[in-house]
């Protein structure tokens, strides 16, 4: 049977950003397809959702490469958006920052396979059906590419700063063929990974609260609307003014 509803491929959609992403595009009537090394949660609650979830570990290049097969085969040859989510941020005993000096290299492989390679590798993997949907790219990036955080480590730091930067790129060489490539920059936002001191932070914000997830997700979704149709090429700070 044919399927016409649009398209979004989503990595990291198990929880926080990635899941209210999911529960915003579903909402809308779109098909989501996820990308996660975990199996699929039962607990999830849009339809299709186990047919449409790889299985991949994003931190392996081969089988990040190799999984751009089995994707293709799901999208019946057009991409309408894909969101880069998922990212990771290894940290020290009883969650301490890992600084650049006591991360282990190992570990700033592992991070920059997920954050910076595996989306550009997708992208590029997918560059057919995304031109064929005129579709749009958004790469999730954070308030720690621009600053040291007190609690994000330097490799997801410099990772995410390297996503910023990689936008930027991408968006001037999939724009002739017709994907706009974008990117947003969450700050505090309310999920259950949040730091034990995350309260500081929130009190010096211009709106002084957390965000919500599905604050975010709104902001994904303009991105990979006809909404934004002329938006190409910029990073949208979510953060309520923390980069003030």
């Amino acid at each position: 049977m044919s399927d016409d509803r649009k398209t979004l491929l989503l990595t990291g959609a198990s929880r926080g950003i990635g899941h209210a992403t999911v529960k915003r595009f579903a909402r809308e009537g779109w098909r989501v397809i996820t990308c996660s090394r975990q199996p699929f949660p039962e607990e999830c609650p849009w339809g299709g959702g186990r047919e449409d979830h790889i299985e991949v570990d994003l931190s392996d290049p081969v089988r990040t490469m190799e999984a751009i097969e089995t994707i293709r085969a799901r999208l019946g040859g057009r991409l309408d958006a894909l969101v880069n989510n998922a990212g990771i941020s290894p940290k020290g005993q009883g969650g301490a920052r890992l600084s650049s000096i006591d991360t282990d290299l190992r570990d700033w492989g592992k991070v920059f396979h997920v954050n910076f390679f595996a989306p550009i590798v997708l992208a590029r993997g997918l560059r057919r059906e995304l031109s064929a949907a005129r579709g749009a790219v958004v790469n999730v990036t954070s308030i720690a590419g621009s600053r040291v955080h007190p609690f994000a480590g330097a490799a997801y730091a410099t990772s995410k700063a390297a996503l910023k930067a990689l936008t930027r790129e991408m968006a001037h060489d999939f724009g002739p063929l017709g994907v706009r490539v974008n990117a947003i920059a969450p700050g505090e936002i309310e999920t259950s990974i949040l730091s034990p001191g995350t309260e500081k932070i929130v009190a010096g914000l211009p709106l002084r609260r957390l965000g919500q997830p599905s604050e975010v997700a709104d902001v994904i979704w303009f991105l990979c609307s006809g909404q934004s149709s002329y938006v190409t090429g910029t990073e949208i700070e979510v953060n309520a003014g923390q980069h003030v």
